[in-house]
């Protein structure tokens, strides 16, 4: 797994869904906060989180992926009408990494999930580049 996004507005899972096509990861939406943790067991490199959810508290699903050693170093990436400012900042407060208005998130996803497929190619490959450290004794020759 790759991306996490907890959202349950259909248009911003249609946008999501179509820059996750281009940008070649993979996406797993969810609805419910005891999905997401379960989902996060599996190390993510990003968790997209609508703030209006209406299935779920969002601040306080931020607050806890934060409050554990597992998830506090997955990045959080929330987003938000612009008008919410209030929320914004309960979300940055809680910990969120990031919180972006829906227009600037809608504008600025496919730079965003590049961002992280390049983390998942760096990390992808500086890890097989570790477990090829033990070079055969005929390298060394």
């Amino acid at each position: 797994m790759k991306i996490v996004a907890v959202l349950d507005d259909l248009f911003f899972m249609v946008k999501i869904m179509d820059a996750v096509k281009r940008a070649g990861v993979e996406v797993i939406f969810v609805k419910e906060d005891a999905t997401v943790f379960e989902l996060v067991k599996d190390q993510p490199v990003l968790i997209i989180i609508d703030l209006n959810i209406k299935t779920l508290d969002s601040v306080k699903l931020i607050r806890q992926l934060k409050q554990e050693p597992e998830t506090k170093h997955i990045h959080l990436l929330g987003f938000v009408s612009h008008v919410q400012v209030e929320l914004k900042k309960q979300a940055l407060d809680a910990g969120a990494d990031q919180v972006l208005p829906r227009s600037t998130f809608s504008a600025s996803l496919p730079a965003i999930l590049q961002r992280h497929a390049h983390a998942l190619t760096d990390f992808s490959e500086s890890s097989q580049s570790t477990s090829n450290r033990n070079p055969s004794p005929a390298a060394n020759k």
